[in-house]
């Protein structure tokens, strides 16, 4: 009889959804940034996976939108108080709001080329 392994590197649906999103969006490249799971456009990162949360860099009134959200703030991969200005990490409960501010990180990473 053949044994069964279920795969422990199943992604959870926090994750899936983000590979959903992020490879829906033309142009876009899957990466590494901080060694975590991410997109990039024209080699660089727009978005990524951390701690089951989206976080995008962004600009004005879409940085402040992203951050007003429950459980969103101010993206600090070292976990050191030392947070990056422009990125939000926005937590899973405001999955509904991910691909939108996908978009609009792209759309300012890619302008900055």
């Amino acid at each position: 009889m053949a044994k069964y392994v279920t795969n422990i590197n199943a992604m959870s649906a926090a994750q899936d959804y983000f590979v959903k999103i992020g490879s829906g969006l033309d142009d876009s490249i899957q990466g590494k940034l901080f060694g975590k799971d991410c997109f990039k456009i024209n080699g660089k990162a727009y978005t990524c996976f951390f701690q089951e949360d989206m976080v995008f860099k962004l600009t004005g009134e879409s940085h402040e939108e992203a951050l007003s959200l429950d459980g969103s703030k101010l993206f600090d991969p070292s976990g050191k108080g030392r947070p990056m200005k422009e990125w939000v990490q926005v937590n899973y409960s405001s999955k509904k709001k991910w691909k939108k501010f996908a978009k609009e990180a792209l759309e300012y990473v890619s302008s900055k080329s």
